[in-house]
């Protein structure tokens, strides 16, 4: 049998260890990738913390995944060999249950997660179930492509569907994996764009990323220097910090929304009064592969990219540590 490099997380909370493995052989319904990049996210930590429900260890992280079709399985007739293709966190779904049924398959059930539930994209081919794959367009770079896959779907599905019209004020809370992408979808959308972060040294970076004004939130409270501005329609918090994105609220416009994308942990303090004007809290999940696909192909289009640092394989330990310890600016990407 093919050997090939892998990176995994072997026991609880342990470091990642890059180990030979045998090639993958996909299932009747799964294609196999061979990878060119893979994006490392803060989820990561699920699988190396092996705590993750349904999560077994040893396994293969990674839903940034960015490749070509290598082969095959018996009933697939979507893809072929060479064809460009990503996988996101969204790994597969049954088809049958009540959301699939609804065509909400990134709430199926019964869904894989690139990853979590089944070997990832630190590796140097993977296999996944056809229906997780999303086409990448020629004009996207595979380095630049593997984050548009998580940060980017996550980012440029939640604002598509936020209700936003062309001209409202959107505010993108954080300048991070996320913010930084945010606020490029924002603009390039159309949207009236403000960029909400700590200290003035993020104002430049903002405005070249396509913000129309910067609240620096160290001067001035995040909803004063919204309702300064008229009040945003929107507010999409990408920085994962509860009492930061709580003192956003009172910056939107009556019947404004709050819109989380998020992965923060702490409660979050409100009083329900201020949501008496019609506004509204919400969060978004990624997305499943159409929505991967059409991020993408708006990325292409758009001139969105990520700003990216790029490591081999085997300092995949190095480059999970930095960007656990935000030293990263703004995605890290394993090049196989």
């Amino acid at each position: 049998m093919a050997k090939m490099r892998a990176v995994q997380a072997s026991k609880p909370n342990g470091p990642f260890e890059v180990v030979e493995r045998e090639v993958p052989t996909p299932g009747p319904s799964e294609i196999r990738v061979k990878v060119e990049a893979c994006g490392i996210c803060h989820s990561d930590a699920l699988a190396r913390s092996g705590a993750f429900p349904g999560l077994t260890l040893p396994r293969v992280p990674g839903h940034e995944v960015a490749g070509r079709v290598d082969a095959v399985g018996a009933n697939v007739t979507a893809w072929k060999a060479g064809d460009r293709v990503g996988i996101g966190w969204h790994g597969g779904h049954c088809f049958v249950c009540v959301p699939c049924r609804k065509g909400l398959f990134i709430n199926c059930e019964k869904g894989k997660i690139t990853g979590i539930t089944l070997d990832g994209g630190y590796a140097e081919y993977m296999v996944a179930p056809a229906e997780a794959a999303a086409r990448i367009p020629d004009a996207l770079d595979a380095a630049d492509a593997g984050p548009l896959l998580c940060a980017g779907v996550t980012t440029y599905n939640s604002l598509r569907n936020s209700g936003a019209r062309a001209g409202d004020t959107v505010a993108v809370q954080g300048i991070g994996g996320l913010g930084h992408l945010a606020i490029q979808y924002a603009a390039r959308m159309g949207f009236r764009t403000v960029a909400l972060s700590h200290g003035a040294d993020k104002e430049d970076l903002a405005r070249q990323l396509g913000a129309h004004a910067y609240v620096d939130t160290q001067k001035v409270g995040a909803a004063e220097g919204l309702q300064k501005l008229g009040g945003a329609d929107v507010v999409l918090a990408t920085a994962p910090n509860s009492a930061a994105i709580a003192a956003t609220l009172n910056g939107l416009k009556p019947r404004g929304k709050l819109l989380i994308v998020a992965g923060a942990f702490e409660e979050m303090q409100f009083r329900p009064i201020a949501l008496l004007s019609g506004k509204s809290i919400a969060g978004w999940p990624s997305g499943s592969a159409i929505d991967s696909e059409e991020t993408m192909a708006f990325s292409a289009l758009a001139n969105v990219r990520p700003r990216i640092e790029k490591f081999p394989l085997e300092r995949a330990e190095e480059a999970f540590g930095k960007v656990m310890a935000n030293k990263v600016r703004f995605r890290a990407v394993l090049v196989p």
